[in-house]
């Protein structure tokens, strides 16, 4: 793994997000390689598409048009062969509902969208981090909410 590139999807309605936040993994010392879809539906037709990798790290807005973030959440963990990915969910929500519904669900942890380019590549870098340190082991609420 320390030679093959960390696939990263970004499932994300906003234009603006999505380039800015392949240009912040762009700027990480981090071989990635990372993709978007514009919603949910293209999000779990892609997922299903078996001639495409599965990510390795699963970023999900959970206000999407047509299948929002948290339907996308229940349908993966749902699934057999989709499981195990891990999901960070990426909102510019702080609502404890959503933060409560995420986790009971299976996110593995949570990311307020950070309001400047700096904020956000040190996000998605302790977002990488987290998830691998905490990938097998027990979920915690306390490790959930990334703050930067």
């Amino acid at each position: 793994m320390e030679n093959e590139p960390l696939h990263n999807l970004l499932a994300d309605d906003d234009e603006n997000d999505r380039l800015i936040f392949k240009e912040a993994f762009a700027e990480l010392k981090i071989k990635t390689v990372v993709g978007t879809v514009n919603d949910g539906i293209q999000l779990m037709e892609r997922l299903h598409d078996s001639t495409i990798p599965l990510p390795d790290l699963l970023f999900l807005d959970l206000n999407m048009p047509r299948k929002n973030g948290l339907e996308c959440l229940k349908e993966i963990r749902g699934n057999e062969k989709l499981k195990e990915i891990s999901i960070a969910i990426y909102s510019t929500s702080d609502n404890k509902k959503d933060l409560e519904e995420t986790f009971l669900n299976g996110a593995n942890i949570y990311v307020i969208k950070p309001n400047s380019f700096n904020r956000l590549k040190m996000a998605l870098e302790k977002a990488l981090m987290t998830t691998y340190h905490y990938q097998d082991k027990e979920m915690n609420r306390e490790n959930f909410l990334l703050l930067v």
